[in-house]
């Protein structure tokens, strides 16, 4: 047997750890960690019915997620006063928005969004369908992987064919795909089952996260898409229990993602 040399090399942008090992066949592997958080803000609006960035940025900062999705955003309408709320969020975080709206509102805009480190080398979005709200995805491309974030319809036809166009609109990223949101289901319904196929949920769905002061269902989850080459393993899985700031509770997890020697990106 040759000795086995290990060495460590950090990237910067996400404080990802590379691990080299050598041995008899020649092969590596590469193990990178990432915090992610999915939280529906409620453009801020807390339980106690008051409107406060700074409490939600307080929240967002205190998990010190790579990536966050973020959905129910305001952006330039009456009732946000005419700002952005992903924006106003960004500020108090030091964060890089990217924004996607589902529909018009107010005289401005409403849907999703995404809060990272790293600035995006490519953002896409598409259009969910909703029979009561139009829905929408919107995906950043990032050096080292995918990050998706959603909220779907109360509708569960709906929801069940945003699950075939996000397969659709991820299938061709050779990168770790990510997704979080607000699903909108619950664990054991046939939109988590439809997922299944082609996503492993990360994020532990017996911790419940709506509503907000006394939860009842889990319905915001965390996912990794499956993919060959590629193995999540996650080292932490938390609801953060922060009873006013929104209706909901944000969700985190730390993952390593190992990517094996053969696979691609």
């Amino acid at each position: 047997m040759k000795k086995i040399l290990n060495c460590a090399v950090i990237v910067s942008a996400l404080a990802f750890s590379l691990s080299c090992k050598s041995g008899k066949q020649a092969q590596s592997s590469a193990s990178e960690t990432l915090t992610v958080l999915t939280y529906n803000v409620r453009n801020c609006l807390g339980m106690d019915n008051t409107v406060n960035y700074q409490r939600v940025a307080k929240v967002i900062s205190k998990v010190n997620a790579d990536v966050v999705a973020i959905q129910e955003l305001d952006s330039a309408t009456n009732r946000s006063k005419h700002l952005s709320v992903l924006h106003e969020l960004a500020g108090l975080t030091g964060m890089i928005p990217t924004y996607h709206a589902s529909i018009d509102y107010q005289g401005g805009k409403y849907g999703i969004g995404i809060l990272s480190k790293e600035k995006p080398l490519h953002v896409e979005g598409i259009a969910l369908p909703g029979k009561e709200e139009r829905r929408s995805v919107v995906v950043v491309e990032m050096k080292n992987y995918v990050f998706a974030c959603t909220h779907f319809s109360l509708t569960e036809e709906d929801r069940i064919k945003s699950v075939a166009l996000i397969d659709e609109l991820t299938a061709k990223y050779s990168k770790p795909v990510l997704l979080g949101g607000d699903l909108n289901t619950t664990p054991a319904s046939p939109v988590i089952k439809a997922f299944a196929k082609n996503w492993n949920v990360l994020s532990d769905t017996t911790k419940l996260t709506i509503p907000a002061n006394k939860p009842t269902e889990c319905i915001d989850y965390i996912m990794a898409r499956k993919q060959d080459g590629y193995t999540f393993n996650v080292l932490q899985s938390v609801v953060e229990n922060e009873p006013v700031a929104s209706d909901h509770l944000p969700v985190w997890i730390k993952l390593s993602c190992t990517r094996s020697a053969k696979s691609k990106r």
